[in-house]
């Protein structure tokens, strides 16, 4: 089996050794350089430290820094308060009024203007009065011939002491001996209605 010989060009030319030459020279230059390169970024590379915020560096994960202790609270000292009775104590004292006693005013006294005795009777039938009032027997009036009307008059039974006062509405009574004419409540306040009629002691009141 016939082997196969590799032959080798040769340029025997100037044109074709300047074009080697030029090959050559761009290899090796380019070759130099990428190495420079290749050897200039290794050596260059900085350690970029990392800036994004909240990141740790790697020295700072391998060697924790010690904990700082919470520093303690201070509480701040209690204000001095004065208490009320020292407050009370800076201000005025004054003497406690005593309540005073109060004394009820005696009704005035009325005045006598006259008096005098004379028969008393009474009636209880329903009219007119003559000062125009509805006659009511259960109240504390009388009748008289002359005395102005509204004239408050005490009446007193001698027998027994007891009296009443009646106001003048009326006129009466038109019988001899008799001044006075009271109405039925009047008269059962001084004595019984079963008399009819009696002698009293008469006192006109300013």
């Amino acid at each position: 089996m016939a082997g196969r010989h590799s032959r080798t060009r040769r340029f025997s030319s100037p044109a074709g050794i300047a074009a080697t030459a030029a090959v050559g020279v761009v290899l090796a230059v380019g070759g130099t350089v990428g190495a420079v390169q290749l050897t200039s970024g290794e050596a260059a590379t900085p350690v970029v430290a990392d800036t994004v915020p909240g990141a740790v560096s790697p020295s700072a994960t391998t060697s924790p820094s010690p904990t700082a202790s919470p520093s303690p609270t201070v509480t701040a000292s209690p204000k001095a308060t004065r208490s009320p009775q020292a407050a009370s104590r800076a201000r005025t004292r004054t003497a406690t009024p005593k309540p005073s006693a109060t004394t009820k005013k005696a009704a005035p006294k009325s005045i006598v203007v006259d008096s005098g005795s004379c028969g008393a009777s009474f009636y209880d039938e329903g009219q007119l009065t003559a000062n125009g009032e509805t006659f009511n027997p259960d109240e504390l009036t009388a009748a008289h011939k002359t005395l102005p009307f509204n004239t408050r008059v005490r009446v007193t039974n001698p027998d027994n002491g007891k009296s009443v006062t009646v106001r003048i509405n009326d006129r009466g009574p038109f019988i001899e001996g008799r001044c006075l004419d009271l109405s039925r409540a009047a008269f059962e306040t001084i004595a019984s209605v079963s008399l009819g009629e009696l002698t009293v002691k008469y006192e006109v009141l300013g």
